[in-house]
């Protein structure tokens, strides 16, 4: 099994730095092509993300927009001591039941009915106990925000798909935002920074930032690519002030919410222009690359920048405990890979 090195972070975050335009591909409308027809299984109610999947998929009036996939099946449990998460899956149990979602008493059992899993539990905590009993079934997966609650056992659960060979992908919904298929297509010609925000809730069984920040610092990434080498943070109150500097020089920025008005959006800097993101578009573009993966078995984003968005939040996490200091990314990476080498996947 190949595990990543830290050689290997940081020569893809070097050649990640070049702008998105490079390589990124716009989305695009419907899912057509290959596989038709796919169960899939929910792992998880205790997330609004699992009741607009099912929404949008089971719902008769979609047709063949999503090539037929539907929510077939789901595991109710969760978080067990997140009372924000816990206290939804009853209500959400009995919501996706109307929509024809038969409800198992284990993820064994409902690997036994569907062809694919969309693990939405919303404690990162559980993501890899419960990604490593799909991942040993041989079904692709899509894992939801936070694909877990440490860089340890992100890394550990991207080996382990490395290892059974199962494709697997994780995205929040803002890496879709309005204005970045703009952006891709040279809009504003090279980018040379951006800033991002997001509400940025805290949880306190979780890193900062991977609770809700995600979604802000995922959108960062979308726009900027890989290829950030140091973290810096600020943190109050009611506000988080994160910066990267990329290998190239250039620089990054992500603000947290907590107090005001919070939305989602961001300032983009190009050679030819500065451009406005927002607004927020909603579940649907993310789910039309989750069915296009399910169809294809590719997915549309690589493991090493899913990794490099998780270490830029524990480089902030560790900032932010040193008082400010700025972090390598590279040397926090080579950390945590020995301590998911402790990690047993197999």
């Amino acid at each position: 099994m190949n595990n990543w090195k830290r050689r290997d972070f940081i020569k893809t975050a070097v050649a990640g730095s070049a702008v998105i335009g490079a390589g990124f591909k716009p989305l695009t409308k419907g899912v057509k092509g290959m596989q038709k027809n796919g169960r899939i299984g929910i792992i998880g109610l205790d997330t609004s993300h699992a009741i607009a999947f099912t929404k949008a998929l089971n719902d008769p009036a979609v047709s063949d927009t999503y090539g037929g996939f539907r929510i077939v099946a789901a595991y109710p449990k969760g978080s067990s001591d997140i009372k924000s998460s816990a206290d939804r899956i009853p209500a959400y149990t009995k919501e996706v039941e109307t929509y024809g979602v038969s409800i198992v008493n284990s993820i064994e059992e409902l690997l036994k009915t569907v062809d694919f899993v969309l693990l939405e539990t919303n404690d990162g905590r559980l993501h890899l106990e419960q990604s490593l009993k799909v991942l040993k079934a041989g079904k692709t997966m899509f894992i939801d925000k936070p694909v877990s609650a440490s860089l340890p056992d992100a890394i550990a659960i991207y080996r382990a798909a490395e290892h059974y060979k199962v494709p697997v992908f994780s995205s929040s919904s803002l890496r879709y935002i309005t204005g970045v298929k703009e952006i891709a297509e040279g809009s504003i010609g090279k980018v040379l920074g951006a800033d991002t925000f997001s509400p940025c809730t805290l949880e306190k069984t979780h890193p900062d930032l991977f609770w809700y920040g995600i979604h802000g610092v995922e959108t960062l990434f979308t726009i900027m690519g890989t290829g950030c080498k140091t973290v810096t943070r600020s943190s109050a109150e009611s506000f988080e002030k994160v910066t990267g500097i990329w290998n190239d020089g250039r620089i990054g920025s992500f603000r947290g919410i907590r107090s005001g008005k919070s939305d989602y959006g961001g300032t983009v800097f190009g050679e030819k222009g500065i451009a406005v993101l927002g607004k927020y578009a909603g579940y649907n573009p993310l789910l039309e690359k989750i069915i296009g993966f399910f169809q294809s078995g590719i997915p549309p984003v690589k493991a090493e920048e899913t990794l490099e968005i998780f270490t830029f939040m524990e480089a902030a996490q560790e900032s932010k405990i040193k008082g400010g200091v700025p972090v390598e990314t590279g040397k926090l990476f080579e950390k945590a890979e020995k301590k998911a080498d402790g990690i047993k996947i197999i």
